[in-house]
């Protein structure tokens, strides 16, 4: 618990630092948003890989990252303010912000061409907002159509020129693969595994149609924190999230460094 509280803490001081630099032309600023915990432990991580997320998102020079202290979405708007991208790593991100209740924000928001990451199981969507999430995201989970299968497979990369793909080399990987998603015509395949002789797009990105240059980045991967400790495996995700803020992903790909204590789990 005390290694929780720590990373707590620094979350909400990197987020209080964050609103006194929100201005501040010069840095991209990228808000991570977890939400309550709903899976067994060293599942579904919420705000620990959000944490850790930022730490290696904040390597890049001029990049800002910061987690929201309030879980679905921040009660201060002013940590939204400027932000070029935002990221899920949640329940289902589609049923978050298309809540009645954040709905109008949430497409103001991305209309204006801030980019959209969702990681796992924030890539889902109640069947009742699934058109409009496929128009936002790029691709939809949900179990009306699509499947699990937890196992060890191959990753493979679909688009090996996209800047997701830089800096690392395709490897084995164990995680709960979602089967069967939903995809935008326009959405571009990125990374793949196959199951049962059937390639599954594991990852995608979008050019969003009627929004200033918005950009979506989606991954079905990232069930267990065992993977979060694979320095390809976090290059690929701050890669993509780095794509969706408009910021020039390195040919090397994206530094990523961490620690064992930031690996650690409370």
């Amino acid at each position: 618990m005390k290694n929780l509280a720590k990373l707590a803490a620094a979350g909400i001081m990197a987020a209080a630092a964050g609103l006194s630099s929100a201005a501040d032309p010069a840095g991209t600023r990228i808000v991570l948003i977890p939400t309550k915990p709903d899976h067994p432990p060293a599942t579904h991580m919420y705000e620990f890989e959000c944490q850790l997320l930022a730490k290696c998102l904040n390597q890049t020079p001029g990049v800002q990252a910061v987690v929201s202290p309030d879980l679905d979405w921040p009660a201060d708007a002013r940590l939204l303010e400027d932000a070029k991208a935002i990221v899920y790593y949640s329940r289902p991100a589609g049923d978050i912000l298309l809540n009645p209740a954040r709905r109008d924000d949430a497409r103001k928001l991305l209309k204006s061409g801030v980019g959209l990451a969702c990681i796992h199981w924030a890539t889902a969507a109640e069947n009742e907002h699934g058109e409009e999430w496929l128009q936002t995201l790029g691709g939809w989970f949900n179990f009306a159509h699509s499947g699990l299968a937890v196992e060890k497979q191959k990753l493979v990369q679909s688009a090996k020129d996209h800047p997701v793909c830089r800096g690392w080399g395709e490897y084995d990987l164990r995680d709960e693969f979602y089967l069967n998603l939903k995809f935008h015509e326009r959405a571009q395949p990125i990374l793949k595994v196959t199951v049962a002789g059937k390639e599954q797009t594991v990852a995608w990105a979008l050019e969003r149609e009627n929004s200033a240059d918005g950009r979506s980045f989606g991954c079905t991967l990232g069930h267990f924190h065992d993977n979060f400790k694979i320095a390809d495996f976090r290059r690929m995700l701050v890669n993509g999230i780095l794509w969706t803020a408009r910021v020039d992903v390195p040919k090397e790909g994206a530094p990523v460094e961490v620690n064992e204590e930031d690996l650690k789990l409370p």
